[in-house]
């Protein structure tokens, strides 16, 4: 059986293009694409001139299985990944229980397999718990199909534990994600140090924390040799740092949070906890650098960081209130605002948010490539919507998109060929 997909726009990420043409589909892969006259296919799907990318590979999705159901599963996270255009969800290990060993990681693969419609690939705890005591066994979790090893914000403040994990990691081939914060400073922390923080008495973290904290563990990857991915950079101070890793020839890369950019620390206005995420938006300046560094490649991958939190955690005092927000079906059309904004182009967008994430994984997804699997997502990059968070498929409904104005439709998800979602 083949699909041929007709009167596309094609984003191709590795190659930079944004042009008019077809792509076939047969067993699952491309198996070729174009702008001349498109080949005989068993099935014909006309795009009507909307935009086909790979599909997004997102690093840092927090289901919250096992042990908070109620906020978000497998099911309801596979649903708004394939209708937000994720077609792989790379799982975090913050779970009750921690992701810590075989057992627990081969169960949630288990359930993820059986429930969600999408690529689930998880990630396992670095240090038993996320404790930063102990490392894990990260071979035999690797065995067991773990794609890389975090603590996520629970900063390992050991630095021989650290070395230690590090050093193993790199003997196993292992890729390490890590949250750069100083974790004394940003303990507690609800906003980003300055006036607007001042004015509203808020709890705050200088910007030199997540700089401190990138420091170590750059300082670390030299000693050790690990691989090494930063969750999220969300400040010009770190960028330096970052830099200066990578012209080092260091294996590091680095991520950032669509909220990181696209929004900024004067959205929380009147203490709305929707937008307290962690680490806490920044300064418009710090926004605008991120951007800059997205485009340059400095910054590798954009990421939801889908964090769930229920209505109780979130309708407290801002100060008390839960971090985190849902972003994978907000995610492509938020991402869209840094399109429209003429900041990044789509291929520029797509690198970051599918090339790159895949090929740090080693995956062969994320790419229109011959031979690639046919995970790829079809939408419209102009349409506009209101957003109404109580229709997202998510579980919760911590959105700091609520009632926004945005453009950007997914019409259509697929995986390996065939379609998990498809617009009513």
């Amino acid at each position: 059986m083949t699909t041929l997909f007709t009167n596309a726009r094609l984003i191709n990420p590795a190659e930079g293009t944004d042009a008019p043409g077809w792509l076939l589909v047969a067993e699952g892969k491309i198996a070729g694409f174009g702008t001349d006259t498109p080949p005989a296919a068993d099935e014909s799907i006309d795009c009507g001139g909307l935009c086909l990318a790979p599909g997004i590979v997102d690093i840092g999705v927090k289901v919250c299985e096992p042990g908070e159901r109620h906020k978000e599963s497998y099911k309801s996270a596979g649903l708004a990944a394939a209708a937000g255009g994720v077609t792989t969800m790379v799982t975090r290990p913050d779970t009750l229980p921690a992701i810590d060993t075989p057992e627990t990681l081969e169960f949630v693969a288990r359930r993820a397999n059986e429930a969600a419609p999408v690529n689930v690939l998880p990630m396992a705890a670095l240090t038993k718990g996320r404790e930063g005591r102990e490392m894990t066994e990260i071979g035999f979790l690797m065995d067991a199909g773990a794609v890389a090893f975090t603590d996520c914000d629970h900063v390992v403040r050991d630095t021989k534990v650290l070395s230690r994990a590090l050093t193993y990691a790199r003997s196993c081939g292992a890729l390490v994600i890590a949250h750069p914060q100083e974790p004394v400073l940003s303990k507690g922390a609800a906003a980003t140090a300055g006036k607007f923080a001042a004015l509203r008495g808020l709890p705050s973290v200088s910007p030199m924390a997540e700089r401190m904290g990138l420091d170590r563990d750059i300082a670390l990857v030299e000693m050790t040799g690990a691989r090494y991915h930063a969750d999220q950079i969300t400040t010009a101070r770190a960028l330096p740092a970052l830099e200066r890793a990578k012209n080092n020839g260091l294996d590091v890369t680095a991520g950032t949070s669509i909220h990181h950019l696209t929004l900024n620390e004067l959205d929380v206005a009147d203490y709305r906890t929707f937008f307290k995420i962690k680490p806490p938006l920044r300064a418009e300046d710090d926004r605008l650098a991120l951007i800059a560094a997205v485009k340059s490649g400095l910054i590798d991958v954009i990421s939801s960081m889908h964090t769930p939190q229920d209505e109780e955690s979130k309708r407290l005092p801002f100060e008390e209130a839960a971090s985190g927000a849902v972003a994978l079906e907000t995610l492509l059309p938020a991402a869209m605002r840094l399109y429209h904004n003429g900041d990044l182009t789509l291929p520029e967008l797509f690198r970051a948010l599918a090339l790159n994430p895949a090929q740090r994984l080693g995956l062969a997804s994320g790419q229109m490539a011959e031979g690639a699997p046919a995970d790829l997502v079809l939408f419209d990059p102009d349409a506009p919507f209101v957003l109404d968070r109580f229709k997202l498929r998510s579980k919760s409904k911590n959105t700091p998109f609520d009632d926004a104005r945005m453009q950007g439709k997914v019409q259509a998800t697929y995986v390996a060929g065939e379609a998990v979602y498809r617009r009513d």
